[in-house]
């Protein structure tokens, strides 16, 4: 390994990322001298495999249900089907132009970017295409890829992740997708949308179960109405192929056949063969352990993004990148205080939330200190034009703040950054219900949920 000693970089990044660019842009604008290695493309599962491009069919999907349901706004079209390739193309174009911006993003920061695939060779040093990049620190932003189940082996043919989702040559005439949350239920209102026939399997007793249960029950409802059907409760056992498709077994014999099968799991992160307990980085079931300051057990490195037992969202490796280098740069950093970061599931009809539910607030609190208030979007002048139902369910400590918003209909994730709002200002509902909300907007419904909170209900019952 030829040793590059002529420069010794102050933050050198492996993974360009969410996490590890977001740490390149912000460390290079404070004036670290910056060098980011990647092996793919920056931008990393987010950008090209990720949260774009699941949106990106998302909005081909309802944009589809908008063609077929016209008829009900008075507005004559006629839905002819999906053209799988100018999917692909519009989606692609998406996520070119973001790519194209980022790059150029990188390039005016000055951040040394080096393209290949690299190893921590030393608690200061990566090693990549034959030398030794040097750093007074090294924060590891590697990421993570599908996971599956033991036994179950995912082929890209008829047992496919959403890697291979993501460039599915057709819209299959039925799926089946092993996993209830986040990453199977999008894919699974998206091909929905495109006409698939489709079964969710969820192991856990409702759908997206990291969320308060109300949500899930609505979710659970609307996606009756739209006719996805589920399978809670009862965990997976295999999966064989047929003789045109996959037959999923669980584990009390029920047995389901499709065209595919998903293998919607959850993602793991990439941290084998990499050098990480070789370096001395303390590790558990493949995670990189951090501090609230994203620091591991060896001082001069550090990890964020889905590399770390934290939320997997994109924007939770940008503000850990950030407060990655921010403390590096010296700056005084406060720890991310992970309940208040917005959660949003971009199905139809999306769900969306902040803070904790119900549930947990009560075994927080105390079940006789917790008040919930439920606000139907029927009374939502905007959301009956849209045609769209669901509920804002605010979660408060008696006499206190508001500490869980969690809303289910469409265009809820736009919702969701007042609602951040709220709760990390500790706001108490009469002082949102003090502010003045747009009519007819949707995010009027939010200003209404706490205006009924606050003991002054308007377009709601007592």
């Amino acid at each position: 390994m030829a040793n590059d000693a002529s420069t010794v970089f102050d933050l050198v990044i492996l993974g360009g990322g969410s996490g590890g660019y977001a740490a390149a842009l912000r460390g290079a604008q404070l004036g670290l001298d910056v060098a980011l290695i990647e092996k793919d493309k920056v931008g990393g599962t987010c950008l090209h495999r990720g949260c774009i491009p699941t949106k990106a069919l998302l909005h081909a999907g309802e944009i589809a249900d908008q063609a077929r349901e016209s008829a009900q706004f008075g507005v004559k079209a006629t839905f002819e089907g999906i053209d799988v390739p100018a999917v692909h193309k519009y989606k692609d174009e998406v996520i070119s132009g973001l790519y194209k911006g980022l790059q150029g993003l990188v390039a005016s920061r000055k951040v040394t970017y080096i393209e290949g695939e690299g190893r921590l060779s030393s608690p200061t040093s990566v090693d990549v295409n034959g030398q030794r990049i040097q750093g007074r620190h090294i924060l590891l932003a590697t990421g993570s890829v599908p996971k599956s189940l033991p036994g179950l082996e995912i082929d890209g043919n008829r047992i496919i992740s959403s890697d291979h989702a993501l460039v599915l040559d057709r819209v299959p005439k039925s799926a089946i997708v092993l996993g209830g949350g986040v990453i199977g239920v999008e894919f699974a209102s998206a091909w929905k949308s495109f006409g698939s026939d489709i079964t969710i399997i969820e192991g856990m007793k409702h759908l997206v179960p990291v969320e308060d249960e109300n949500s899930s029950k609505l979710l659970e409802r609307a996606f009756r109405k739209r006719g996805i059907k589920f399978n809670l409760g009862t965990f997976f056992q295999k999966a064989e192929y047929t003789a045109d498709g996959v037959k999923v077994t669980l584990a009390d014999g029920k047995e389901f056949e499709a065209e595919i099968l998903l293998v919607a799991v959850g993602r793991g992160p990439v941290s084998q063969g990499l050098g990480y307990e070789e370096a001395g980085v303390a590790m558990d079931r493949g995670y990189v352990l951090v501090d609230e300051y994203m620091q591991t057990n060896v001082p001069t490195i550090s990890a964020v993004g889905d590399l770390v037992p934290t939320l997997q969202l994109a924007h939770v490796g940008f503000a850990e990148g950030i407060l990655v280098a921010e403390r590096l740069a010296g700056l005084k950093t406060v720890p991310i205080d992970y309940d208040g970061v917005p959660r949003v599931t971009y199905c139809h009809p999306e769900v969306a939330s902040v803070g904790i539910t119900e549930a947990k607030a009560k075994e927080v609190y105390g079940a006789d200190k917790v008040v919930a208030l439920k606000y139907n979007l029927a009374g939502n002048g905007k959301s009956k034009i849209l045609k769209t139902a669901g509920e804002i369910k605010l979660v408060q400590v008696k006499d206190g703040a508001v500490v869980g918003v969690h809303m289910v209909g469409d265009r809820m994730g736009e919702q969701v950054g007042e609602a951040q709002l709220v709760y990390n200002w500790e706001a108490l509902p009469a002082e949102v219900a003090q502010l003045i909300h747009a009519h007819p907007t949707q995010n009027e419904a939010l200003g209404e949920a706490h205006l009924a909170l606050a003991g002054k209900p308007l377009h709601s019952h007592d």
